[in-house]
């Protein structure tokens, strides 16, 4: 039986990775009906192999009630991931399941729950993208779509709807007339609601609270999850955000704001804190600046694959420079401050 003080504590932290992920394979491999003798000896001899192993198969016992979706793929998405076969066509999709509860379960005695989507959603999500990285899709029907930096999607066609579920980040959909009779609907579905294509180029960005569309050709209509008698209709040119309860109000949509699919930040008079902002999606590096700068004005088209070249840029032409801070576990953070004066 599992220690009370460990259930409190952070020791689960100090378990590796590794050890951590064979503690949860083992729960998976003993959740059988008919678990052979063998299996239950190895894993009684893996146990007593190191202290490292008991403690990671203790912090399982101490969370088990949390574990009980695990127990039942039919109702849990995470389920299907963890419970592939290796080697089968899910596998891949397990290991990053197994993966997710570890830290989940091992990180300092973080609470996990089914109903959390996030993160494990992400790595087991049909198609994503990691930071810096963009992709291009066609879909069944022939629609278009591109995912942005950090991104992930479900797709989920069936003979009723074609639908895309986006669990993180920003996409471009461009949509195609769909071949069945009669026509299925195309939907965006976000953790605050549903966006219905109406013959349409549109950009739909997840930004935690809200979710942002951004119409560029044709028209959709917007339906907050809660609130379905405030669905409104936003046409091309027009950009709106909605929570799970109401819309806001159209503004025109920047004309720019797909550029990324091609590569390409553009900037208008852009605040210089802003648009680092929007920079520092497409790196692993953290950027800020000075506050005294953060009102200075970007303009420009800046190639998001190399943010070097971009702060050389912006060094010469608003006379800034860099001060990169590498962290004690190797993260850096560059931060833009005054150039000193040229000595005259």
């Amino acid at each position: 039986m599992a220690s009370s003080w460990y259930q409190t504590t952070a020791d689960a932290a100090n378990i590796p990775a590794d050890v951590a992920e064979r503690a949860l394979e083992w729960l998976l491999e003993l959740q059988g009906d008919d678990v052979a003798p063998e299996v239950v000896e190895a894993w009684k001899c893996w146990r007593a192999a190191h202290p490292d192993h008991e403690r990671a198969w203790q912090r399982i016992e101490s969370v088990k009630d949390r574990l009980r979706p695990l127990s039942s793929p039919v109702t849990s998405d995470i389920a299907r991931a963890a419970l592939a076969p290796p080697g089968s066509p899910g596998s891949s999709k397990r290991r990053r399941a197994i993966k997710v509860l570890a830290v989940s379960l091992f990180a300092g005695g973080l609470a996990w729950s089914a109903r959390d989507h996030t993160p494990w959603r992400q790595w087991a999500a049909d198609h994503r993208t990691a930071v810096g990285e963009r992709r291009s899709l066609v879909l069944a029907d022939g629609t278009q779509l591109w995912l942005n930096t950090a991104s992930a999607v479900d797709i989920d066609f069936d003979a009723a709807q074609r639908r895309v579920r986006l669990l993180a980040g920003e996409i471009l959909i461009a949509t195609a007339k769909d071949q069945a009779s009669p026509p299925r609907p195309f939907l965006v579905e976000t953790a605050q609601g549903t966006v219905q294509a109406l013959g349409t180029r549109y950009v739909v960005r997840q930004r935690g609270d809200d979710t942002e569309v951004s119409v560029y050709e044709g028209k959709v209509q917007i339906r907050p999850n809660r609130n379905a008698a405030s669905a409104i209709v936003l046409p091309a040119g027009y950009r709106a955000s909605y929570t799970a309860d109401s819309i806001t109000s159209p503004a025109p949509a920047e004309s720019a704001g797909a550029t990324w699919a091609e590569g390409f930040i553009v900037a208008r008079s852009m605040r210089l804190d802003d648009f680092l902002v929007e920079l520092g999606r497409y790196g692993g590096d953290a950027l800020s600046c000075d506050p005294a700068l953060a009102g200075l004005r970007v303009s420009g088209s800046f190639p998001v694959d190399d943010i070097g070249k971009v702060l050389s840029a912006l060094g010469t032409t608003l006379e800034v420079r860099t001060e990169v801070v590498t962290s004690l576990w190797g993260r850096r953070e560059i931060r833009l401050v005054r150039a000193p004066a040229a000595k005259g």
